[in-house]
């Protein structure tokens, strides 16, 4: 089946659990079309006047009036990477994204700390869940931040439409909710990775070391992470290191490949040993390992992880899963560059989520395009990226 008729097939089968009417299937179908597409802004009028309509009302009624469930698109979304990319050694990978905006109206923006700049920014903030296996990666889940500022103002909330049973949650906190929703749906995955933004957080790594339902993780971790010596003294991560170099460097590094970047295989230099974390015990049959990262180029450039797996569990595993954390990166870069994540001019929470679920199905389409290529139209060995389908015109 052509590429062409492969999305034709997909916004039609979602499109009838949508939506009783065709109008609203047509222009959903018209939606993801127009971003797969090479349109310079994925906002709706410039995505309407790609696709042929008049004006951008059609697009607009979709993700504002028109009656159709949000969540039941993200199920669909998940259901359909999970079909064609699905594996039990896939990596559950948490990050958030942002995206800037101007003036205080739309949902969730305030000035706070953006990552894309590195820097404080009016923005909105999002934190995603992409799944990835060795087939491709692609995001299956999304949130939206918002800031206790808006939490907490009552006007603001209702113009923007925010349920009531929305209330303040930490970017961690929805995270958690995330991965409980994807355990409770059976996805098949191994590890959950993420920044140190998340691995800072002792209640995500609590959820972690659950005994009735222990989840695998290599999460970056702050340098001052509070970790137990031998003779039960509290000490920070960072204090490990000294005492390991302390004892020589000579055979304590040991070069090895974290996976294929753009730019070829992304070798570090890693040294790994196990601890305790203060106050926090690894899920029975389970223990944490510190793993330590220093940069080749600059070996001042040191980042700490730590992994919670079973007993036994090779160290160059856990390097590879810390190094499956980039795949998300990928994401948010395709997401925003080539199908308008964040190019939305909506204000309102359910136009939101509508915007950024239905460029997630765009993505995955792309992810699940690619991974059917013939080997011969690849360059994974090379450690290139996989060539994206040409998009419709």
């Amino acid at each position: 089946m052509s590429w062409d008729a492969e999305l034709t097939a997909l916004t039609e089968r979602i499109g009838r659990t949508l939506f009783v009417r065709p109008e609203p299937r047509a222009n959903f179908a018209d939606l993801v079309r127009g971003l797969l597409a090479d349109v310079p802004r994925k906002n709706s009028w410039q995505l309407s006047d790609h696709v042929g309509h008049s004006t951008a009302n059609r697009f607009e009624h979709l993700l504002d009036r028109a009656k159709w469930d949000v969540e039941a698109l993200r199920e669909q979304v998940r259901d359909y990477v999970v079909e064609h990319l699905g594996s039990a050694d896939a990596v559950l990978i948490a990050d958030d994204t942002q995206a800037i905006k101007k003036g205080d109206r739309s949902v969730g923006v305030a000035r706070q700390y953006c990552g894309a700049t590195g820097q404080v920014e009016n923005c909105q903030v999002m934190p995603m869940l992409t799944y990835a296996s060795a087939a491709g990666h692609a995001f299956i889940n999304r949130r939206l931040y918002l800031p206790e500022s808006w939490a907490h103002d009552g006007r603001r909330r209702a113009a923007a439409g925010v349920p009531e049973e929305v209330t303040f949650a930490t970017k961690p906190r929805l995270v958690m909710d995330m991965l409980a929703q994807e355990v409770d749906a059976g996805t098949p995955f191994a590890y959950l990775a993420a920044d140190a933004g998340y691995g800072r957080d002792p209640e995500l790594r609590a959820l972690c070391h659950r005994p009735e339902r222990p989840i695998a993780y290599v999460m970056a971790v702050p340098v001052d992470l509070p970790l137990v010596t031998v003779t039960g003294d509290g000490e920070p991560a960072g204090h490990v290191l000294d005492r390991l170099l302390a004892l020589g460097d000579v055979g304590l590094w040991e070069r090895r490949s974290c996976g294929q970047g753009t730019k070829g295989v992304r070798l570090y230099d890693w040294a790994a040993v196990a601890v305790h974390v203060k106050d926090q015990a690894p899920a029975p049959g389970y223990g944490h390992t510190l793993l330590i990262r220093r940069s080749v180029a600059d070996p001042d450039d040191i980042e700490f992880f730590l992994a919670h797996a079973r007993m036994g569990t090779p160290i160059s595993e856990l390097i590879r899963i810390a190094g499956t954390r980039w795949k998300i990166e990928e994401n948010n870069e395709q997401g925003k560059d080539l199908l308008g994540l964040t190019q939305y001019q909506v204000r309102k929470w359910t136009p939101w989520h509508r915007h950024v679920t239905t460029a997630m199905l765009a993505l995955a389409f792309l992810a699940v395009t690619r991974a059917n290529l013939p080997d011969s139209e690849t360059d994974t060995d090379q450690g290139k990226a996989r060539r994206l389908p040409e998009r419709p015109h």
